[in-house]
């Protein structure tokens, strides 16, 4: 259950149907978010525009927002991350081996390097190496580069504000796989090893 408690009206009432529309069922952050009207239409306005920026693969940039979801520890961020990527391409084994994407052969280099340029702006002090930097151009343009930064970023930004205020996941990946944050995968690690 949300920290805040949830809000009505007629704006909450159409963007859950454009969600219902888009998506296939409401969110659970729309009656949250609905409690700053410049907030909810500032973000709505940012995510229509960032989902009409096609110059990076829908599939690497799923890769990575889902990568930033799992270190963050969104709960509702993996769920509609994991939806979103399986309709974009992400295969499940994909999935079940994010936390392996370095060695697992499910990746190409250039998810590889998208992969690892989340983890490096999720961190709590960004410092994206130019060693990294570099094999980042070696894949993907300026334009690409700038629409991958904005995706990593927006979901940092997502997977914040929904584990701040408790936001629940909204069931996407209702049945099917989805990682676990990487907390819980290396706490995973630990108690096989």
């Amino acid at each position: 259950m949300a920290r805040v408690e949830e809000k009505r009206g007629a704006m909450v009432g159409a963007a859950q149907l454009y969600s219902k529309w888009k998506y296939g069922r409401p969110l659970t952050i729309t009656p949250v978010i609905a409690h700053s009207r410049p907030t909810m239409i500032g973000w709505g306005a940012f995510e229509f525009f960032h989902e009409h920026a096609h110059r990076v693969d829908e599939r690497v940039k799923d890769l990575a927002a889902t990568k930033v979801a799992t270190r963050v520890g969104c709960q509702f961020c993996i769920d509609i991350g994991a939806a979103l990527g399986r309709k974009a391409g992400v295969t499940e084994k994909q999935l079940r081996e994010l936390h392996e994407y370095r060695t697992s052969p499910e990746f190409s280099d250039s998810e590889r390097v998208a992969i690892e340029y989340a983890e490096e702006l999720t961190k709590e002090h960004v410092d994206v190496p130019d060693e990294l930097f570099a094999r980042l151009r070696r894949h993907f343009d300026e334009a690409q580069i700038v629409e991958l930064t904005a995706a990593i970023a927006i979901e940092n930004f997502r997977a914040r504000f929904n584990n701040a205020l408790g936001i629940a996941p909204s069931g996407f990946s209702e049945g099917m796989f989805c990682p676990v944050p990487d907390a819980v995968a290396a706490q995973d690690l630990r108690t096989t090893a």
